[in-house]
């Protein structure tokens, strides 16, 4: 095994080496296969992101309706990438902004155009307080009336539903849909995430519950020297370490995300 310290986890293969080592590899033999090893770092993996502040970030996914989108009425998210060309998994949306920009307008009888010409004529002299009240005022009366555009999202399905007139003119094609979302963060892409405290030790506990679950078929079996297996007991140990960790996540990590209480 490589000698990898702590805190310069940077790989997946190197994690699993890390967790193994805390239940006592190579000194002990841990009685998990590979496959299993992999499938609760997943599991560690998967309950990190659901809960884990640091699991997650906001970001804006800008997208530019086409006529696929108008004849699905709904826009596909199955490959988004970022600036980098990385994958974004999403797993949650707020909401998207306006559409239209309600501030751009040369219309000469729109009140916006006339508070422009009126009040804002010198920025060095003019006072803008007076301007940005109405302009709240105004934004207040167009969500009071208006509204926001619904939309609906469930990340399996990574389909964005947006309840407008698709194809009409709100919504034509090349409109530019701005849609604040909230997206994994890939440990392929940002490594430092294998060398977060409590994913270590939540994957360790996964693992040594595997360990306890695959031992307890053996239990009582007296091995040379007069050893006896106790699976049971490691299965009981892992487990309350389990409840102890998804409690602290609940107390300490967990962040109420805004997509969860709409």
């Amino acid at each position: 095994m490589a000698n990898i310290t702590n805190n310069n986890i940077q790989t997946r293969e190197q994690f699993q080496e890390y967790c193994l080592r805390r239940l006592g590899f190579p000194v002990i033999n841990i009685n998990v296969d590979e496959d299993q090893v992999r499938d609760r770092i997943d599991d560690a993996l998967l309950y990190y992101t659901d809960y884990h502040f640091d699991a997650t970030q906001k970001f804006y996914y800008i997208h530019l309706v086409t006529q696929n989108d108008i004849d699905n009425r709904y826009i596909d998210l199955t490959n988004v990438t970022d600036e980098s060309n990385n994958v974004i998994n999403i797993q949650g949306i707020t909401r998207i902004f306006p559409i239209q920009d309600s501030q751009a307008t040369i219309n000469m009888f729109d009140l916006r155009y006339q508070l422009r010409l009126n009040e804002l004529y010198d920025f060095t002299s003019a006072s803008y307080i007076n301007y940005t009240l109405t302009q709240q005022h105004l934004r207040t009366l167009e969500i009071f009336f208006t509204g926001e555009v619904p939309i609906r999202f469930q990340r399996h399905m990574k389909r964005l539903f947006i309840d407008w007139a698709w194809g009409s003119s709100e919504s034509p094609v090349g409109t530019v849909v701005v849609a604040e979302c909230y997206a994994t963060i890939d440990p392929n892409t940002y490594p430092d995430v294998w060398n977060d405290r409590w994913l270590k030790s939540y994957a360790t506990a996964l693992i040594k519950r595997q360990w306890g679950e695959n031992m307890k078929k053996f239990q009582g079996v007296q091995m040379l020297g007069g050893i006896t297996l106790n699976g049971q007991q490691i299965f009981d140990e892992a487990q309350d370490e389990i409840d102890k960790l998804e409690q602290q996540m609940i107390d300490d990590y967990s962040g109420v995300l805004e997509f969860m209480m709409n």
